[in-house]
């Protein structure tokens, strides 16, 4: 008779099938994440979303093969939309509220994203904007960056596009040569180099901010202005599609969170020719409180983990995936630090699908709302309704005896109430950005937009933000 010895390898291995059961798999590896920030790019430009001018088929086989969400909030200016990003905490509480604001920021103080990935074995670079937020990424913890100064550049004819900065060198941007290429190559290449350990790479692409320039694709003599438009959105959709496919061939898209979104709504410029499923006009457009100032394009791939082809009308902002990347990434959050983004890793991998907001909160300068499904209250009380959103927001009448309106203020009122922005780091005023006000009159001097019916741009912010 043959006798079977209980070896204490097998021992180790029956315990391990008792835990995970005979047919489960066992834990993945910690997965790589790319943040992938398209700028001043608004639902409006992106097909999937229902636009009628723009083609975007590589974003579109992200949210094809993932998780497209329906309301994804930012802020309505770049530089306040990265503070939310990278700190995970509302512009009351960094001091970020506008563009002009980014010097209070201080590591000492707040905890950008790399230096919570990084305890947990995350290699970490920047690559692309930076010039809204201060200091270098690497004084926030980024391994390797490559930035450029300002917004928008991608030749060196233009100004303040002659260099950009590599891990702290100043590096000649050569004639011919495109910056979003160059941005494309860094990112390949630390990916090249680190594809055997896991990585968080924050891509903050130039497109599609002005100046808008003719792309490496473009046809010769093309001089119409929204056609070099519609080539600089394609030619952004193209870098999207180059890395998935690099990803691919290093066997590496299986295990990597892409995440790609916009840091605000379009530029005032375009947005009138960024409609939507048939000719929709859409509410607001960058730098404004209007729907589709802080409504951006929101996408979550992660094929081994995010079953594709879904689509969620959960709210989210943007400063969700502070945490959300911490919990996925296996990392601790920082301790004494308030974070306000909101964890959705359950709703992220099909765990749940009870979202853990039923309200955003938005603010730019000295302006801010509240906003649910079907309701928006902002700071000086004005409600807006919400259901015919994201093209019409009208003004509701302070005197209204619509229950459910009635019911949203007081609801509103109460969420307002308990963040207390005004008791936070204020604005230095007047309007956003510490700019002088100017142009059109505020909502709460009785004035609305008969097409939006909403909030106009907080003090004429400057859209060229650099």
């Amino acid at each position: 008779m043959k006798t079977t010895l209980f070896t204490p390898v097998l021992a180790l291995a029956v315990a391990v099938l008792a835990t995970f059961g005979a047919g489960a798999a066992a834990p993945a590896s910690k997965p790589n994440i790319i943040f992938i920030l398209a700028d001043d790019l608004g639902i409006g430009s992106v097909s999937c979303y229902g636009a009628d001018n723009f083609q975007t088929p590589n974003v579109d086989s992200l949210a094809q093969g993932g998780l497209r969400f329906e309301n994804c909030y930012a802020s309505p200016l770049c530089g306040p939309s990265r503070a939310l990003l990278m700190t995970g905490r509302y512009a009351y509480h960094t001091g970020m509220t506008s563009n002009q604001t980014g010097p209070r920021l201080k590591p000492a103080n707040e905890i950008m994203m790399p230096r919570v990935l990084k305890p947990a074995g995350y290699v970490t670079a920047q690559c692309g904007k930076w010039s809204q937020l201060p200091l270098q990424p690497g004084d926030w913890g980024f391994d390797e960056y490559l930035r450029f100064n300002g917004s928008g550049k991608y030749w060196n004819t233009q100004p303040g596009a002659k260099n950009y900065n590599l891990n702290g060198e100043q590096v000649r941007l050569r004639d011919g040569e495109y910056l979003p290429d160059r941005m494309q190559q860094f990112v390949v290449d630390f990916i090249r180099r680190h594809k055997d350990q896991p990585f968080y790479v924050y891509y903050s692409m130039s497109h599609v901010h002005a100046q808008i320039l003719p792309t490496p694709d473009t046809a010769p003599g093309t001089s119409d202005p929204f056609k070099l438009y519609q080539d600089n959105v394609t030619y952004m959709d193209k870098l999207v599609g180059k890395l998935m496919a690099e990803l691919e061939r290093l066997k590496l898209r299986e295990n990597t969170l892409v995440l790609f979104a916009g840091d605000n709504g379009t530029a005032a410029q375009w947005y009138r020719r960024c409609t939507i499923k048939g000719g929709k006009d859409l509410s607001g457009h960058k730098a404004t409180m209007l729907e589709c100032g802080a409504l951006v394009p929101c996408i979550a791939s992660w094929p081994s983990r995010i079953s594709g082809g879904q689509v969620t009308p959960g709210l989210i902002n943007i400063c969700d995936f502070y945490p959300t990347l911490a919990t996925v990434a296996g990392a601790k959050l920082p301790a004494g630090v308030v974070v306000d983004g909101r964890d959705f890793t359950p709703q992220l991998l099909g765990q749940s699908r009870a979202w853990p907001r039923d309200w955003i909160f938005v603010e730019l300068g000295r302006r801010w709302y509240d906003r649910d499904r079907n309701w928006k209250l902002n700071e000086i009380g004005n409600l807006f309704d919400m259901h015919g959103a994201p093209y019409a927001e009208p003004l509701v009448p302070a005197d209204t005896q619509d229950p459910d309106a009635v019911a949203a203020r007081k609801r509103l009122e109460v969420v307002l109430k308990e963040l207390n922005p005004a008791g936070g780091i204020m604005d230095p005023g007047p309007g956003a950005g510490g700019r002088k006000q100017k142009g059109k009159k505020r909502a709460d001097a009785g004035t609305t937009f008969a097409s939006a019916g909403a909030m106009d741009n907080p003090g004429n912010q400057n859209e060229d933000d650099e």
